[in-house]
């Protein structure tokens, strides 16, 4: 088996590599920028360049990307580019040539103003079925590339998998009013709740999906954390979300205040990833209760490849107000 890794010097496409390298798995990483896993530099936009490196290919894992940290400072027609025709340049030339499958990393983050209720309204229960509303040039290529996965599936009997990944990345959050309310580690703990998930998980994740690609044919999977909450939960989640984590983790308020941490006084969409579960067999980590272990002794939450990988940064100057420049709108 040979598996053609794209963003191989990315946060996943690195870890991905890493763990193909150490399984022994054969594999060829791209990526515009040099890596230490990067065996070809080019652009998936660049067909040529595609063309060759996808010779001898059975299993693509697709997860390059120009993502969120790209809207302000990316043109409509970089992302058009990278994320629609990039994919689509991928999925040509894995159908051209007889490819097993198409693994693609999207996002939670198409579901855009699915996501943001209204005060009175309780929380959002989002899975595989809930509609997408992008709300940025982001969400709207990714949503496209998914379309294309599935076309490609339909006319070409290609098998597409699609993965759509809640946050995993290691940087600072890009909300300044979340940076000054919260330490680093402390909004990352909260968010395994509902809207996180560790980066080893994504991996084992990917490499399922390529072993249950030519039976599933095609299928969308919300690859997040385990969350703990019902949908019984979610109007009171609206209002006090820590009377309902004290009544599941009693443990947890303590532990938070021996570490001068603090939970969020309410949580607005909760990401339910029972699909992947059954289907692909996935059976995450790292959750909010692997979180509240790892305070009682000590240790770091944080997966070894977590940690091992590190922050990368998505640009190459740095900003003043926060990782990168966010557009509002």
């Amino acid at each position: 088996m040979k598996v053609l890794v794209t963003g191989s010097t990315g946060h996943l496409g690195e870890a991905i590599c890493r763990t193909l390298k150490k399984q022994e798995t054969d594999f060829i990483g791209i990526d515009i920028k040099e890596g230490p896993m990067t065996t070809i530099i080019g652009s998936i936009s660049d067909r040529a360049f595609v063309q060759k490196a996808m010779k001898g290919i059975d299993y693509v894992l697709h997860t390059a990307t120009l993502h969120k940290p790209h809207v302000a400072t990316h043109s409509k027609q970089d992302f058009i580019d990278v994320n629609i025709t990039g994919t689509l340049n991928l999925l040509e030339e894995a159908k051209a040539n007889g490819a097993k499958g198409f693994i693609f990393t999207s996002t939670t983050s198409t579901f855009g103003d699915i996501l943001t209720p209204a005060e009175n309204e309780p929380a959002v229960w989002v899975t595989e079925d809930t509609v997408p509303v992008p709300k940025n040039i982001y969400g709207v290529t990714k949503t496209a590339a998914e379309d294309l996965c599935q076309l490609f599936y339909r006319n070409h009997h290609l098998p597409c998998i699609i993965l759509k990944t809640s946050r995993f990345f290691p940087e600072e959050d890009d909300n300044k009013k979340s940076r000054e309310a919260y330490e680093d580690l402390n909004l990352k703990a909260n968010e395994f709740l509902h809207r996180r998930v560790d980066l080893e998980d994504v991996v084992s994740a990917h490499l399922l999906a390529i072993e249950k690609a030519e039976v599933l044919g095609f299928q969308k999977y919300i690859i997040s954390a385990t969350s703990p909450f019902t949908q019984a939960h979610l109007a009171d989640l609206q209002g006090n979300a820590p009377s309902i984590i004290r009544a599941i983790y009693p443990e947890f308020e303590a532990l938070y205040k021996a570490k001068k941490w603090k939970m969020f006084p309410k949580i607005g969409r909760v990401y339910v990833n029972e699909k992947a579960r059954v289907e692909l067999d996935w059976q995450p980590k790292y959750d909010f209760q692997y979180v509240l272990n790892c305070l009682k002794k000590d240790l770091d939450f944080r997966s070894p490849i977590t940690q091992q990988i590190g922050s990368k940064g998505y640009h190459e100057e740095t900003f003043e107000d926060g990782p990168f420049p966010v557009e509002n709108n």
